[in-house]
């Protein structure tokens, strides 16, 4: 069984990525960001049955000696470490560029000095910004329209680079607007549905015309690990998507609709990016993912949202939440 290393373990994809890895038997070593506190982020919440099965490496993915200490003996690398707020990055790119961009030139270069099996490098649909065509397939333009994802276009391209170069088994993982237990309020679902759960009236959003193609994260996994499992997916940078679009302001109502019909939406200035750097349509196409691996979208839109809604009315998860703020 070979022998597993996820960066950004401890955030919301990474900490289901772990979990699921460890459920199918195997041996995974979470790298998890370094804190004085000695918090493992989401995986602290796992049952001390999982958790005593992951081997736990504490650092910084900026580093690159801490890097090739974390990856020697690894088999497999799945890379999702990144900050990845959008708003977060238009007054702290430098931290963007140092995380992301280093984050990912220090993995290529572990992984061309270890000779690892493979690496996944995560990106992200914010790449390819405003949809020029639909469905987005892997051919469509690049577009930096924030720095978090001119960081993203960056670390891509690297991961690209390091193929052409060096032959390094590279695949980039493209997944669309993954959503799910865990996930952060930065994200527009877990800020609705806190704000609902919470009992407010008012719903603060922002621009409520651009559509998400909205991945459950159980599915986003699964493409992960299926696309680990073909030799076919080595040197491509392959979509995770639903291949389907639905508005925020759409969303907003459906998850009102779902928790409380009497809630309103109130449009939030101080939530509206900067018209040119706002990405108005992803709607991404899944043919090539299906075409080279096993995967299949298990859960629906409305499966994903009930299943999200069920985990965030737990009062022991909602409470880590503060909807009186603009998570950033």
């Amino acid at each position: 069984m070979k022998k597993i290393l996820v960066t950004g373990a401890d955030g919301f994809i990474g900490s289901h990525l772990t979990e699921e890895l460890v459920k199918q038997g195997y041996s995974v070593k979470a790298f998890v960001y370094y804190n004085s506190f000695n918090s493992w982020g989401w995986i602290d919440t796992f049952p001390k049955e999982l958790k005593d099965k992951i081997e736990i490496f504490a650092g910084d993915i900026r580093d690159p000696n801490g890097v090739r200490e974390a990856m020697k003996g690894c088999d497999i690398v799945f890379h999702l470490a990144a900050l990845i707020g959008i708003p977060f990055s238009y007054h702290s790119p430098d931290s963007y560029i140092d995380t992301n961009i280093k984050g990912a030139l220090n993995i290529l270069q572990a992984t061309r000095l270890l000779k690892t099996e493979r690496v996944l490098v995560t990106s992200t649909s914010e790449v390819y910004g405003t949809a020029q065509y639909v469905p987005i397939d892997e051919k469509h333009p690049y577009q930096g329209q924030s720095p978090y994802s001119a960081t993203k276009i960056g670390a891509d391209r690297l991961a690209e680079s390091f193929y052409r170069s060096f032959e390094l088994p590279v695949t980039i993982v493209r997944p669309f607007n993954t959503y799910g237990p865990r996930q952060s309020a930065r994200a527009v679902i877990p800020t609705i549905i806190i704000q609902l759960l919470k009992g407010y009236k008012e719903i603060k959003l922002g621009d409520l015309l651009p559509t998400r193609d909205l991945v459950f994260v159980k599915d986003v996994v699964n493409g992960f690990i299926e696309i680990a499992k073909s030799d076919k997916t080595v040197g491509e940078e392959i979509n995770i998507a639903t291949q389907s679009e639905i508005s925020i302001g759409d969303l907003a109502r459906k998850l009102i609709k779902m928790i409380n019909p009497e809630a309103k939406i109130k449009q939030d200035k101080n939530r509206i990016r900067p018209e040119k750097s706002e990405v108005y349509r992803l709607f991404g196409s899944n043919k090539k993912l299906i075409k080279l691996t096993n995967w299949k979208q298990k859960y629906s839109l409305d499966e994903g949202l009930l299943k999200t809604i069920e985990w965030f009315k737990k009062p022991d998860n909602l409470k880590g939440y503060k909807p009186e703020i603009y998570n950033v």
